[in-house]
């Protein structure tokens, strides 16, 4: 009988073992599914899975709305907490671009008008419908080829995508050569190379030596519809830097490709919102079969790119339409011309399949005409330069009363306008006293960074740099030297100096840091931070959700140069582990001339890494 009681207390004690291990495997199965699993509902949008810490998913209680975590930069926290780990997205969203994001649309079940193309435009998620998780690399991912050979050359598995190749195989976009893909420097208008059909361009303008920056003076080129840019990418040995355009459509992955080549692009759409550049920043605007619809809406589109290019500016149009006789194509071109002779744009050069119109140096041709021509000049109160957000009107931005009576932007060729005081710097009260001390100022602290790189780094270590407050651009500007490029942010809420950086032959975009950037993950190989995760904070926005779009953006080995106060670089040290970040170099602003010694400097390296997953399926 004691036996048999034994036996049966065994059972039921190994049966409630069963189940209790059943529940903890269940249990363990519903949170990490959440996080690696590729089933329906990994990841979904405002998964409950992950617990928010301000914006950020850490711990904590949803309802609190991040109340738990609002201790100010300076005060530390009662635990002292350092973060451990992040989860880390499953890798179907290794090419994650928030605000660009077909599958949140579809979620929100947005009304978009499609015609219009809004739905290649930004939506963000709201901060609790984000994917909190870091972005991991593709399967086999490996550092990106260095530059100039990365402009004809990428790793296929770093964007594992082939079907360009296959698409545009009589076009010579890109080919497919083992582990890598190739860009013999092609595009849908011209087959044999960019080189030749920028020098031709150059000739039809009769440019000397059939060069396109005509002696310097043009320097900054708008590309729409760019492919993968290798227009872009052959301008620059001419010292042109293009602002290549395109957006996330069924080309998928032209920008990624652009920005893997170590070429300046940007995601974006002509659609219903002004560019995020400001009036008169380019010298040149091109379009090669860009399949844009210049004549809806009024000609909106083509006023548009009036509104972004300089006095004298230029407008280079390869399409069917400038050449083709058939009766659809002539039609196109006589609303097209008429369009544009009503916008006081004249016939430069017309050859073969390419016209290129030029915009009038003053506004004298806009007074002049007829009461009533369409499209109108804009409202006198209308700013050209605010962009963020700011929907297009379908009307010409007369010029300033300077550029009218300068009869052009009056800006000096380049090398030299980069050093140049703007003629613009009156738009914010600076001198050229201040605009001179700031150019000396950030010369001396992008020396100081470099002595503090110069163990990590070597001349073709980065090409791709962001400055996320470029203010008057300074930090690139010292950066002439080197080969790289700098995308110039300048933060939507704060003065609006992004023109003064296209006056100095600079690009750059408007942006606010509470959202995610508009391009593809791990397209930059160094990030400088001047104040700007202090601004985040002081906007009430989330400092980790920064920090997180940072990783997003910036490339494995990649850098990021922190320049801040000492709280805010002792808070992000709480999360290097997280992250997956190593601090490398520290320095006190103080140890570099004239400075006060109130910033701190913390330059960090994001580490290479793959998941379990990205692992296996490299094998």
């Amino acid at each position: 009988m004691m036996r048999g009681r034994s036996d049966g207390s065994q059972k039921k004690r190994l049966i409630t073992s069963v189940c209790v291990v059943a529940i903890f495997l269940g249990f363990l199965y519903a949170y990490y599914g959440s996080i690696f699993g590729h089933g329906t509902s990994a990841l979904e949008y405002g998964s409950k899975s992950l617990k928010r810490l301000g914006s950020s998913y850490l711990g904590g209680d949803d309802e609190s709305d991040g109340k738990q975590d609002e201790a100010k930069f300076g005060q530390e926290d009662e635990d002292d907490v350092t973060v451990k780990s992040f989860p880390v997205c499953d890798d179907r969203h290794s090419e994650l671009i928030p605000c660009l994001d077909r599958n949140l649309i579809y979620q929100m079940r947005l009304k978009l008008d499609l015609s219009l193309m809004e739905h290649y435009e930004r939506h963000c998620p709201l901060p609790e419908r984000r994917y909190n998780c870091l972005i991991p690399p593709p399967p086999g991912y490996k550092v990106p080829i260095k530059w100039p050979k990365s402009r004809d050359e990428v790793w296929k598995v770093n964007i594992p995508h082939t079907h360009l190749a296959h698409e545009k195989s009589d076009q010579n976009w890109m080919v497919v050569k083992g582990e890598k893909i190739n860009f013999p420097g092609g595009g849908t208008h011209f087959h044999y190379g960019a080189d030749k059909y920028i020098a031709s361009m150059a000739n039809m303008l009769n440019f000397s030596r059939n060069i396109l920056n005509n002696g310097g003076r043009i320097r900054t080129v708008f590309d729409v519809g760019c492919g993968v840019a290798s227009f872009g990418g052959y301008l620059l040995s001419s010292d042109i830097i293009a602002m290549s355009l395109a957006p996330n459509d069924v080309h998928q992955n032209q920008i990624q490709f652009a920005l893997e080549r170590g070429i300046p692009a940007y995601l974006g759409v002509l659609g219903t919102k002004r560019l995020p550049y400001p009036s008169r920043s380019f010298e040149l605007a091109h379009c090669s079969r860009c399949r844009i619809d210049w004549l809806q809406r009024d000609g909106i589109l083509l006023l548009e790119l009036d509104r972004v290019l300089r006095p004298g500016g230029y407008f280079a149009y390869s399409s069917p339409e400038a050449y083709a006789q058939d009766e659809e194509d002539l039609r196109i071109w006589k609303k097209m011309s008429a369009l544009v002779e009503r916008m006081c744009w004249r016939i430069a050069a017309k050859r073969n399949q390419t016209v290129i119109w030029q915009k009038p140096l003053t506004n004298d041709c806009y007074m002049e005409r007829e009461p009533g021509t369409q499209p109108p000049l804009c409202r006198s109160d209308d700013d050209p330069d605010a962009v963020w957000g700011v929907p297009m009107e379908a009307c010409i931005t007369p010029y300033s009363d300077h550029d009218h009576k300068a009869k052009g932007s009056g800006l000096a060729p380049w090398p030299a306008r980069l050093t140049s005081p703007p003629p613009r710097l009156a738009d914010f009260g600076y001198s050229k006293d201040m605009f001179e001390k700031d150019t000396e100022i950030w010369q001396r602290r992008v020396e100081n960074y470099w002595n503090l790189l110069s163990p990590k780094i070597t001349s073709d270590t980065v090409r791709n740099l962001m400055d996320m407050k470029a203010n008057m651009g300074s930090f690139a500007a010292a950066l002439r030297g080197k080969d790289v490029w700098v995308m110039n942010v300048v933060p939507e809420d704060g003065p609006n100096t992004l023109k003064l950086i296209y006056d100095r032959g600079l690009i750059g975009s408007t942006h606010n840091w509470c959202e995610a950037y508009s391009t593809y993950p791990r397209t930059y190989d160094l990030l400088h931070a001047w104040t700007v995760i202090s601004d985040i904070e002081r906007k009430g926005c989330s400092a980790e959700d920064l920090l997180m779009e940072m990783d997003r953006i910036l490339r494995p080995t990649g850098f990021i140069i922190i320049r801040d106060k000492q709280p805010v670089v002792e808070f992000v040290k709480k999360y290097l582990t997280a992250l997956h970040w190593e601090a490398v170099a520290t320095g006190n602003s103080g140890s570099e001339p004239d400075e006060d010694g109130d910033d701190v400097v913390l330059i960090v390296q994001k580490k290479m890494w793959l998941t379990s997953e990205s692992l296996r399926d490299a094998e």
